[in-house]
């Protein structure tokens, strides 16, 4: 956590990113190239604001950082209180989630033959600087919950798309959807293309 973000780092990745949608790579090579982006930036913990990097004691915060102005991806903190999980949910969109701070757990599920949801394979666990892809192409839905009982932790989200405004689900056991939109926890974005701030006049 820092007292002086360093904002350049997000702005970087932002810039890396719409340059690489410009391209309009296929999706297993934007998840690949995304993941080295996204890995860089959660590689270091001193750029997130501590505003939007708070956690709320009724459940997970999912605070807008940045939306493509043409709604081409979103980038989201999502932060851990102590336990804090998600209920099992997709997104209907390609999406990268990258560890800053503490760690989560993220349960992939699978149909079974009767329609219902099953654990496929075991828990992925990621530490700080791990980053891990999803996608309805190769895996859309999951459970994810802070691995931590006693303390916050904090992951970066990449999604193709305004998640926030994305018509998803959120599933029971038997595999039953019900429709939701997720929208954020904050209602103002980080400001963080005030240059002037950080290079000012002599």
């Amino acid at each position: 956590m820092s007292q002086n973000p360093r904002p350049e780092r997000l702005r970087r990745f932002i810039d890396r990113l719409a340059g690489l949608l410009d391209q309009q790579p296929d999706e297993a090579t934007l998840l690949d190239h995304g993941q080295r982006l996204l890995a860089e930036l959660v590689a270091h913990d001193d750029w997130l604001p501590d505003d939007l990097a708070q956690p709320d004691p009724q459940r997970y915060q999912q605070y807008l950082l940045h939306c493509d102005s043409r709604q081409r991806f979103s980038v989201v903190s999502f932060v851990w209180g102590p336990g804090q999980q998600t209920p099992i949910h997709d997104h209907r969109v390609w999406g990268l989630i990258g560890m800053l701070r503490g760690a989560e757990l993220a349960q992939g599920f699978a149909r079974d033959a009767n329609g219902g949801l099953t654990p496929e394979g075991p828990a992925v666990r990621l530490a700080p600087g791990q980053v891990e892809a999803v996608s309805p192409r190769i895996g859309d839905i999951h459970q994810v919950s802070n691995a931590f009982a006693d303390q916050v932790s904090i992951s970066i989200h990449v999604y193709g798309g305004n998640i926030g405004a994305v018509k998803r689900a959120v599933y029971a056991a038997d595999g039953s959807e019900k429709p939701f939109i997720s929208g954020y926890s904050n209602t103002r974005l980080p400001n963080i293309w005030d240059l002037s701030k950080e290079s000012p006049a002599q």
